[in-house]
């Protein structure tokens, strides 16, 4: 299916449709020949995106939710003051980095590591290639001599599934922190370990999941996460305008409703809300994932020089 760039349907179904600027005759030309040779997987799954869209969006789905809105107040929820650190000065750490003798990297993945998917001649990005996350191609020359380094330990802190970590980094010798650090593994040295806080409560995913599929459902090419500690509604592909108002009214929704007296954080992202259990997070792990790794690696030099490079140093 062809998604004219300035219709309204493009900004519905553009996640499985191949969208174009009908008036650029090359762009044109080029998405013709690539959806005569797409591939069957690729033509069902796009295929599959706009299918559930039409027939979960009916006229009579929308009239119910226009007349719903009407009688709903919304109500502005201040977004999540973003602290946005200095810039890093290069030649400083640089240099710092060749006079340490025991050094730690913790490297954030998703938009920190990832490849940008860009389909040329076309505007904007393949929504269906880039969830799909995969590593930089560029950056695994780079990562394997570092790895191989005896002073340099790698850890790779993602909010990513276990599945995803596994798949992009097995051939590097580091160290792997998947759902925002609550499973931990080597890679060169078999299983995940978990470092969840005892009693992790998790009976509010069931409430919070009905309510993120609500607004997934009304949010055109927005889509959710299911991890096994927490939920995300990210909202990067849809109309930005849009999906800040609807992050605004389903922040209302969650705190006068699922989560009012469940033991979670709500953490808003630029383009994303989160929800997880209290104590799950990057910086609450990052205590056990380094007593794990000094333990496992028997430290007796003390970890001099620590880099942190990722989207979740605000979070």
């Amino acid at each position: 299916m062809f998604g004219l760039q300035f219709a309204g349907a493009a900004q519905s179904l553009g996640a499985g449709a191949i969208l174009v600027n009908p008036w650029n005759i090359t762009e044109v030309a080029s998405s013709i020949g690539e959806a005569l040779n797409m591939l069957p997987e690729e033509r069902e799954e796009r295929h599959r995106h706009n299918f559930e869209h039409v027939t979960t969006h009916t006229a009579q789905e929308w009239a119910e939710t226009f007349v719903s809105e009407l009688n709903d107040t919304i109500v502005e929820a201040q977004l999540r003051t973003r602290h946005i650190p200095p810039q890093l000065p290069i030649e400083n750490a640089i240099e710092k980095f060749q006079q340490s003798n025991n050094r730690l990297l913790i490297l954030g993945f998703n938009a920190t590591m990832t490849e940008q998917v860009d389909v040329p001649g076309r505007r904007g990005n393949d929504q269906i290639k880039e969830m799909k996350l995969s590593l930089h191609p560029e950056l695994s020359d780079t990562l394997s001599i570092l790895c191989s380094d005896p002073k340099t330990t790698i850890v790779i802190l993602s909010g990513s599934e276990r599945s995803i970590l596994d798949e992009n980094f097995k051939d590097f010798n580091m160290w792997l922190a998947a759902e925002n650090g609550m499973f931990l593994r080597r890679t060169t040295k078999g299983k995940w370990m978990t470092t969840m806080p005892e009693h992790l409560n998790m009976d509010w995913v069931e409430t919070v999941k009905h309510v993120l599929e609500y607004f997934r459902e009304r949010t055109p090419r927005s889509y959710i996460e299911s991890r096994e500690t927490s939920l995300v509604w990210n909202y990067k592909y849809a109309d930005v305008e849009f999906g800040r108002v609807q992050a605004r009214d389903m922040l209302q929704h969650l705190w006068t409703g699922p989560i009012s007296n469940a033991a979670v954080d709500v953490v808003q992202g630029s383009k994303s809300v989160e929800v997880r259990s209290v104590g799950v997070s990057k910086g609450a792990a990052i205590d056990r994932i380094l007593g794990e790794i000094v333990h496992s690696k028997s430290m007796t030099t003390p970890i001099d020089y620590v880099l942190c490079i990722g989207h979740f140093l605000g979070k």
